[in-house]
């Protein structure tokens, strides 16, 4: 079921991520670290359609979102049955740390044991993310790679009903790779005419 996303990770990206979804007509579960009860008034900022879970909550949605800072994906992934799932890797290596030739989305797939990751939402701001995607007559472009080909399907129907343009880069490997940071797309901004 893809009429639900759950975001794990709370802060400026996971709550971008929630508006973006909401604009696309998802319900949505957010979770953090702290707990539920800890987001009342982050779930009362974002508004109807959005409630406040468990990471384990979050997870059992439609799309999941992981929205955490790179150094914290590990704990925050731990524990939850990831078989099948459609994942959405929102996170950035900010340190550029050296990943002997891979992705950072390909780590995080490494992780979610049975997954079905797609690396998009990493490439804007969070206040760009969260922001009307339709502007100067055009929309937003929305950066997504991965290796399955369903996941991928998902991810792009999810952007394209928040009123994106979703451009596929192709899988993990070679799409991801230009979605990282210091590399080509990184903080690129584009509107598609």
């Amino acid at each position: 079921m893809t009429d639900s996303v759950g975001i794990i990770g709370a802060g400026r990206l996971g709550q971008a991520m929630a508006r973006t979804a909401r604009r696309a007509g998802r319900d949505v579960v957010i979770a953090n670290s702290r707990g539920p009860e800890s987001l009342a008034s982050v779930v009362s900022d974002l508004g109807d359609g959005v409630s406040a879970g468990t990471a384990e909550q979050a997870a059992a949605a439609g799309i999941v979102v992981i929205a955490v800072p790179w150094g914290s994906v590990p704990e925050a992934v731990q524990g939850i049955a990831w078989k099948g799932k459609a994942v959405i890797d929102a996170t950035n290596d900010w340190a550029a740390d050296d990943l002997n030739g891979r992705t950072s989305s390909e780590l995080v797939a490494d992780l979610l044991v049975g997954a079905r990751v797609v690396k998009a939402a990493n490439t804007l701001g969070a206040e760009v993310l969260g922001s009307d995607p339709q502007e100067a007559g055009g929309r937003r472009v929305m950066f997504i790679s991965g290796d399955d080909a369903e996941a991928k399907s998902e991810v792009v129907k999810l952007f394209q009903d928040a009123g994106f343009a979703a451009i596929d880069l192709g899988d993990l490997a070679a799409g991801g790779a230009m979605q990282q940071i210091h590399h080509p797309l990184a903080g690129v901004n584009l509107i598609r005419l």
